[in-house]
């Protein structure tokens, strides 16, 4: 019995230990929930303050943005005119506000602008696959502009100062580029830009405008002629004039012209704005997997100042708009044209990076400007070769999470346009700062070459270039990818399948062009010979006619019908070496 006591009373304190521990369990149970519901109110709570904010989406994430935004807020500085000092090229950097389409689909905003670096807050997940993370890229242009900054603001840093320059009288060549994802806003850029131009043209030319003062065109000795057309699917069309279909040629010193463009005059903002609208409301747009009226073609309006006696071109504004960029993975489910249409703007696209490039590479005409691998930079040429060039890129980019390779794709793009480094700002760190690994290194052997040898026949269309009279220009754009690529670490066999397919889709747009010329040729060939069939039955059937040469009729019969069978070979061959691309670029 007293064993049994000293055991029950020994038992007791042990279970009150157990109890108390169950009981602290419990209680810390209860505090975990009533934390977790506190943090779910919090989230909720904070999810509200984004969706009133206009950035719905991953609250965490969302919270990292603007963690990082707080403790690197003052790195940004304020533009510094250019007016003065406006460099060879000059690329700029355009973030446009998060739209209704992306909180739809609750994408957060993940780019920051601070002048004159633009961060990329890509969002990541540990390989736990829950803890989140945030990782920046950086990219530092002559300008930067957040999505508070107006078109306006833009246009002052990046195009006016081009104004003083084309008016100038010495014959400038002036370009402007807005170029970017589909969707990002470079249309819209675009747009205001032409606007503000008309209007700051026509005041220098008459002398309103303070900052012209050393400008030596004027509107009584200057007139201003506008050409607007478009690139599409590797065909010229007149924007002005019915979309009438263009050739390009070139004349006996290598000059560049595009045979049937009109010129129409403009004698005021008034007339130069009816022909703008004119223009784009003619432009061809066409929905892709990233936006539903994507701009497919390159957009080119031309603002010529010619001496009204000699008509001697004294200055020349050139504003593109280029179509969408997009990745290859965004044409998966297109079909062929749109397929082709992405292959040749990527193409062109390429180029132009390439030429802009040689165009500030310092090294004259010892390096060779590929303007010939498209018809975009074929017809600029000019302003890739001239002494007298200044040319801006504005490089438009979305803001939301999803579209962040996009941006990505966007800033390595304009960042390769500059070869030489931005000048750096005192004070800034350097440490986050993203080093373009071409900045540093010499060109490839591949990239440099003596000036291309004298056209030889004075006007022809630039499709019968022959190997014999330039370099193949798409192989100087593969190098440059090819080693671009092998920087970042990406497949060599990726950059050798995008040559292939840009290489088929060249000369499927080259037999495209042949077949439809050889068509028209025998179209018209045989309405010919049909009247000459009637004049030849006409001789002897007539009512007056009484004697005639049966032999003759059967012979001449027999040649037109020679004639008709050849043309007819002729172009089923066409036809068939046409079938045939169009296999090779479907198995690509």
């Amino acid at each position: 019995m007293g064993s049994n006591r000293r055991a029950s009373s020994g038992m007791a304190p042990a279970k009150d230990q157990t109890r108390r521990r169950i009981e602290r369990m419990e209680a810390e149970r209860e505090e975990r929930r009533r934390a977790m519901q506190d943090r779910r109110a919090e989230r909720a709570a904070e999810e509200e303050r984004n969706i009133a904010a206009g950035n719905p989406g991953d609250v965490d994430f969302i919270g990292l943005v603007r963690k990082w935004r707080e403790e690197h807020g003052g790195a940004a500085r304020p533009h510094e005119s250019s007016a003065g000092d406006h460099p060879k090229i000059c690329i700029c950097v355009r973030k446009r506000p998060v739209s209704d389409k992306e909180r739809k689909k609750r994408d957060h905003d993940s780019v920051t602008c601070l002048h004159p670096t633009v961060w990329v807050h890509s969002a990541k997940l540990r390989v736990d696959g829950i803890s989140k993370y945030l990782d920046h890229a950086s990219f530092r242009f002559d300008h930067s502009f957040d999505e508070a900054s107006t078109t306006e603001d833009i246009y002052f840093h990046s195009t006016r100062p081009l104004i003083d320059f084309v008016c100038s009288g010495k014959g400038g060549r002036a370009t402007v580029f807005a170029y970017g994802q589909t969707g990002s806003g470079k249309t819209y850029t675009m747009g205001g830009i032409q606007s503000m131009v008309a209007e700051d043209l026509f005041e220098i030319l008459s002398g309103r405008h303070g900052g012209g003062a050393g400008n030596s065109c004027t509107l009584e000795d200057t007139a201003v002629t506008v050409t607007f057309f478009e690139i599409y699917g590797g065909r010229i069309q007149d924007l002005l004039n019915e979309r009438k279909r263009l050739k390009l040629l070139e004349d006996g010193k290598g000059e560049v012209v595009i045979s049937g463009l009109e010129e129409f005059e403009a004698n005021g903002p008034d007339q130069f704005f009816t022909l703008l609208d004119a223009g784009n409301g003619k432009r061809t747009t066409h929905a892709t997997e990233a936006n539903d009226t994507s701009s497919r073609s390159h957009a080119i309006c031309q603002i010529l100042l010619r001496d009204k006696a000699t008509s001697r071109l004294r200055g020349k504004l050139s504003l593109v708009d280029l179509a969408g960029s997009e990745r290859g993975t965004d044409t998966k489910s297109h079909n062929r044209q749109r397929r082709t249409e992405s292959s040749e703007i990527n193409t062109s696209l390429l180029a132009l990076k390439e030429c802009i490039r040689a165009l500030d590479s310092g090294r004259g005409c010892a390096r060779h400007v590929p303007y010939r691998a498209s018809k975009l930079t074929l017809i600029l040429k000019d302003c890739f070769t001239s002494k007298l060039a200044r040319t801006t890129m504005i490089a438009t980019v979305s803001p939301g999470a999803t579209s962040a390779d996009h941006t990505l794709n966007t800033l390595r793009y304009a960042d390769r346009i500059k070869e030489k480094k931005v000048r750096d700002l005192p004070g800034t760190d350097q440490s986050h700062k993203r080093q373009s690994p071409h900045k540093n290194s010499q060109p490839n052997e591949s990239s440099i070459s003596p000036p291309r040898s004298q056209v030889r026949k004075s006007r022809r269309s630039v499709t019968q270039v022959g190997h014999e009279d330039s370099l193949d220009d798409l192989d100087v754009l593969h190098a440059s990818l090819k080693g671009n690529n092998s920087q970042e670490g990406s497949s060599g066999n990726e950059t050798d399948v995008v040559a292939q397919l840009h290489r088929t889709v060249q000369t499927l747009f080259e037999e495209e062009e042949d077949l439809l010329n050889l068509h028209m040729s025998i179209i018209q060939e045989n309405a010919e010979l049909l009247t000459e069939e009637g004049r030849l039955l006409q001789s002897v059937q007539g009512d007056n006619i009484v004697d005639y040469d049966i032999d003759q009729y059967a012979s001449r019969l027999g040649n037109i019908l020679d004639k008709k069978t050849h043309m007819i070979k002729n172009l089923q061959e066409k036809l068939s070496s046409f079938r045939s691309q169009l296999r090779k670029e479907e198995e690509l």
